[in-house]
């Protein structure tokens, strides 16, 4: 069996039979699926979840010290980097602004980094 589906599994048994408290609860949809994103685009990260710690202690490194609320980046972020020493998550913004933008060349990129520095 692949990594990538092993890596999958896992992650879906463990989201079922999470529950966490209201932070952890409240964003464990969306980390879940990150991950689960991750795991399909790389096999060695796949292979790092499947060997690595459980969901509820992702999500519980996730919500550490989380007051009010935590931007969907630092979620990120910190779930790559609970399973993946050192990983990094760096995200992008597309904007089109025409139906045919990215063949014709007028795609406008951001980086998120830009926003938050």
């Amino acid at each position: 069996m692949s990594w990538q589906k092993r890596a999958l599994e896992k992650l879906d048994k463990e989201y079922q039979d999470f529950k966490g408290n209201r932070y952890e609860a409240a964003m464990k949809k969306e980390v879940s699926d990150v991950l689960r994103d991750f795991c399909r685009q790389n096999d060695e990260f796949a292979k790092a979840v499947v060997q690595g710690g459980a969901f509820k202690d992702c999500m519980a490194a996730v919500a550490a010290g989380v007051k009010d609320a935590l931007s969907d980046l630092e979620a990120y972020k910190r779930a790559a980097a609970f399973y993946f020493r050192g990983a990094q998550v760096k995200m992008e913004l597309h904007i089109q602004l025409e139906p045919d933008a990215e063949e014709d060349g007028k795609l406008i990129r951001l980086d998120f980094a830009d926003f938050f520095s």
